[in-house]
């Protein structure tokens, strides 16, 4: 299959990358983003584009693939839910859209996150859940990823600095965690593994959590 991923120069989208870039399933992959993704593999091909509000510069590269990975995103920390709303559901449904038109019969995967809820009292928890929402209503297949705590694999690392620290702080304490929560706890690469399953054949879901990831 030929996967688009959105976000891969971030800790998830990077993670998902090196399994698609590894996976047999997998015979292309078109990485678009603000930045190149540094990676050089015979699969993959990178397009460098900062307006995800304006895709019709780069709309002919779009369409034909089997499924798209969005895994671009923000931590909600400081910001203000006007400037999260624009990046976390803004930019979403601007390239799910234009995805939408141009390849109906795709996948297409978000990554959201655990506690997503469109009536919740927490801000990044209702913005996520509205896009959640209106990802579902369009005509392709659409999958929700919300992963609870996620382990980083392979040397990969997030780019926010107080989540570094975390990792580095928690990473010893990544077995105890699975052992003792293995319903909330994910890593890099099974997200990755997941997403290639969902889009070869689909889940029974559409809103998938650490366990349902973890079991695909």
């Amino acid at each position: 299959m030929n996967v688009i991923i959105f976000g891969a120069t971030g800790m998830v989208g990077r993670g998902v990358l090196r399994e698609c870039l590894l996976d047999e399933r997998v015979s292309a992959v078109l990485a678009v983003g603000r930045a190149p993704t540094g990676v050089d593999h015979p699969k993959l091909r990178d397009i460098v584009h900062a307006n995800l509000l304006d895709l019709a510069p780069i709309e002919e590269h779009l369409p034909g693939f089997d499924a798209c990975f969005f895994c671009l995103g923000v931590s909600s920390a400081g910001m203000s839910e006007k400037d999260y709303r624009h990046i976390t559901y803004d930019y979403t449904m601007s390239v799910a859209n234009t995805l939408a038109r141009l390849s109906p019969s795709m996948t297409f995967v978000y990554v959201s996150g655990a506690g997503t809820d469109a009536h919740g009292r927490a801000m990044w928890a209702r913005v996520k859940g509205e896009t959640e929402n209106a990802l579902l209503a369009l005509p392709f297949q659409a999958y929700m990823f919300r992963p609870g705590y996620i382990q980083p694999m392979h040397g990969i690392t997030s780019r926010t600095r107080l989540y570094r620290l975390a990792y580095v702080a928690s990473r010893p304490l990544y077995p105890l965690f699975r052992l003792l929560f293995p319903a909330a706890v994910t890593t890099t690469e099974r997200i990755g593994q997941a997403m290639i399953t969902v889009a070869e054949r689909g889940a029974p879901q559409r809103i998938l959590g650490p366990a349902d990831i973890n079991a695909l």
